[in-house]
């Protein structure tokens, strides 16, 4: 079972908004065994959008559409689609009752006939009740085929998705199970991961598939499979990983079903009643800002100096200047200050720390650029490492970010 998903608008044509309706679309469907075949964005204009429908039809099963429902002259898919369908817009009296309630209870501006006119829909179809907003969702079908256009909003078209479509689609048609697993790594690139388990790889059966999903310095691999027998596939999939650990045991860090690598470094502080604290220079308070994305890390998590000059380093971190001129800023000696003086600064049981030249200028070290030094302090030593990571500032920022977690992660996890 296949779907294409449209997206309506010029804003995003243009690159106003980002498409986050699609991503949803697409994990949500994968959970239900619908893959998605294509998804297209077009313009707010008709024969674009007929055009789109037209290729979707032959391609997919089920053709979702968003956007471009709402009351201004701009929106045109409900008249685009009732030309597609032959149809004609009729009034829909529980439409428009939903649409005066949501204007006498929390709209203060006066209900208009552009309003009013949210309640028009194709005669042929059925409607979706939108709970949060006033452009209803509208089933129609064709040829077999199920099309859903869905307002462009991106919580009022999750609760459509959610509350009225995916129930719907279970009811007509029996879907396969889809399962994912997904292994993170880190430390080694795509192509070297290829090479070490590619004997593994290429005696996978048929009905398994491994996608390499990279980013700067993780690597996350994927396997996937599609069977009616939801037993015998998971049974599947767990021999294969099981073959599979001990050839990457040296890079793998959990699942993701489990969480990220800042969920799993929470955890296991939490479970093991610890603290930690950061200093900050060249990744300029990322490895701060993802810990402090997570609920609950104040329990873990005491504090961090963001020390980007070499004066803070020195003034508010307590590094040597003699260090500084003997060694530079970004160096072995300077990094290990840094850690082991947040660590008393704030009272925790470990602490990380980052100096380096980012780029695309070489600052107050002759470091070349891309060049990072991390370190890790404990209660009972504190040491660091050097890395290159290239001559891209934004590589070279979340490489040592992530560098740092993987770092920090073997400390925490050691036996």
């Amino acid at each position: 079972m296949q779907a294409e998903i449209i997206t309506i608008g010029d804003e995003i044509l243009i690159g106003q908004i980002v498409d986050t309706n699609s991503a949803f679309l697409g994990k949500e469907f994968n959970k239900i065994g619908i893959s998605i075949y294509q998804i297209t964005s077009v313009q707010d204009d008709k024969a674009h959008i007929i055009k789109a429908l037209q290729e979707a039809e032959s391609n997919a099963d089920i053709i979702i559409i968003t956007g471009g429902l709402g009351p201004t002259k701009d929106d045109i898919t409900k008249h685009t689609i009732c030309e597609y369908f032959n149809d004609t817009l009729v009034e829909n009296k529980d439409v428009l009752a939903h649409v005066e309630h949501l204007f006498s209870k929390y709209i203060s501006t006066p209900i208009s006939d552009l309003n009013r006119q949210q309640a028009l829909v194709p005669s042929k179809s059925k409607v979706l009740t939108n709970r949060f907003g006033t452009a209803p969702g509208m089933w129609l079908e064709k040829n077999g085929k199920v099309f859903v256009s869905l307002p462009g909003v991106p919580y009022e078209m999750k609760a459509l998705i959610t509350h009225e479509v995916i129930p719907a689609l279970r009811h007509k048609f029996e879907f396969p199970y889809i399962r994912h697993k997904t292994m993170l790594t880190y430390g080694l690139g795509e192509s070297a991961i290829a090479n070490r388990i590619e004997a593994w790889e290429e005696a996978l059966p048929d009905h398994i598939k491994l996608a390499y999903l990279p980013s700067l310095g993780r690597v996350r691999l994927r396997l996937s499979g599609k069977s009616r027998d939801k037993i015998s596939l998971e049974t599947d999939i767990e021999k294969q990983i099981a073959s599979l650990l001990p050839q990457i045991e040296d890079i793998f860090i959990g699942f993701e079903e489990n969480g990220s690598i800042e969920t799993l470094i929470g955890n296991q502080l939490s479970k093991r009643g610890k603290t930690l604290s950061i200093a900050e220079s060249c990744t300029g308070g990322k490895i701060a800002q993802s810990i402090t994305s997570k609920a609950g890390a104040s329990k873990y998590f005491k504090g961090s100096i963001v020390s980007y000059a070499t004066e803070t380093k020195v003034n508010v971190l307590g590094v040597s200047p003699t260090d500084v001129k003997s060694h530079s800023v970004v160096s072995k000696e300077v990094a290990e200050a840094m850690a082991k003086n947040v660590r008393k600064l704030f009272n925790t049981d470990y602490a990380i720390s980052t100096t380096g030249n980012a780029g695309p200028l070489k600052g107050d070290s002759n470091a070349e650029v891309g060049t990072v030094w991390i370190a890790i302090a404990t209660e009972n030593e504190v040491y660091a490492e050097v890395f290159n990571f290239g001559n891209h500032r934004d590589k070279v920022i979340t490489k040592a970010t992530n560098k740092a977690f993987e770092m920090f992660q073997k400390e925490i996890f050691k036996k």
